[in-house]
């Protein structure tokens, strides 16, 4: 007779899968070694597939049934999550709601609205992952999204904000020291703020008619906090969204009408969470300190 897996091994193998050693999986899980050690033997042993992971000298190496069985025990752990955020006050203004939003919007603009609604809801636990890359709401990795582009699935519910643009700056202390730069040419004699792995949605970017390359930046960073900080401190020249840069009077626009990228905002949520109290109250909040910061995010005028 088959014994069935238990649901607790494939956290296990996830963690193992991640970290590379039985050991460092211990420490995530708070269990012991020799603990996470049984429970892949018996993983193993349950579903008659031979040996999930090999040794080597760097660690753990997953086996080919290994790498088949990952994305089915990812779903497992993401549907764990959100029957846990679920459980944890449907209904209620307690509980969890988990919140994706790029780097820049989640660092520099939401910290005073995230702020607001936790003062005024203590009962509702705040989870915020940054990143570029879209969450996937229809896999539950997130309640809530504020994203550059329309969503195209009809099971989401979105509200579109407002507009954000992006523009060329400076820092005054660059300035003086460099001249001002009045075509997009000029470019190629100062120190430019860019990435070193150009991001998807860069890609198909034009300056001055050319695509965008490493080659293009003399200061190359692959994290948006990190370009912004390089521009603050005065390194070169970089992009920067119009609304960030307003709030620090050293930040000078250039070059604005040669550059200047915009695009449309939007807070969205899962369609069946519409009901759910805690998550609309956010979903709502947000929408509105979003559609503030928007109507200050416009390029500069004339």
């Amino acid at each position: 007779m088959t014994t069935e897996p238990a649901w607790d091994h494939f956290r296990t193998f996830l963690s193992v899968l991640r970290r590379g050693s039985l050991s460092a999986a211990a420490r995530d899980l708070r269990l012991t070694q020799p603990t996470v050690g049984r429970q892949i033997a018996a993983l193993e042993k349950a579903l008659g597939c031979g040996a999930l992971f090999t040794r080597s000298p760097g660690g753990l190496l997953p086996t080919r049934v290994a790498l088949d069985l990952q994305p089915h025990a990812e779903t497992m752990a993401t549907t764990a999550a959100t029957i846990l955020r679920a459980s944890s006050g449907a209904g209620a203004m307690k509980g969890t709601v988990k919140l994706s939003v790029t780097d820049m919007i989640g660092i520099e603009v939401l910290p005073p609205a995230l702020r607001n609604f936790s003062a005024r809801h203590p009962g509702i636990a705040l989870e915020l992952s940054l990143s570029n890359e879209n969450a996937d709401l229809l896999k539950r990795d997130a309640d809530i999204a504020i994203r550059m582009v329309q969503p195209s699935q009809k099971a989401l519910f979105a509200k579109k904000v407002g507009r954000v643009a992006l523009g060329m700056h400076a820092h005054r202390r660059y300035l003086d020291q460099h001249p001002m730069p009045t075509r997009l040419e000029d470019l190629a004699h100062h120190v430019v703020i860019g990435f070193d792995r150009v991001p998807a949605y860069a890609r198909n970017l034009r300056i001055g008619g050319q695509p965008i390359t490493r080659e293009a930046f003399n200061f190359r960073c692959d994290n948006d906090a990190g370009q912004l900080a390089a521009l603050r401190a005065g390194i070169g020249i970089g992009v920067c969204q119009y609304g960030i840069a307003r709030r620090n009077s050293d930040l000078v626009p250039i070059l604005t009408r040669e550059f200047t990228l915009q695009y449309d905002t939007w807070v969205v949520m899962h369609e069946d969470q519409k009901g759910v109290e805690r998550v609309r109250s956010l979903f709502d909040h947000l929408a509105d300190a979003m559609r503030e910061y928007c109507a200050s995010a416009g390029p500069p005028r004339g």
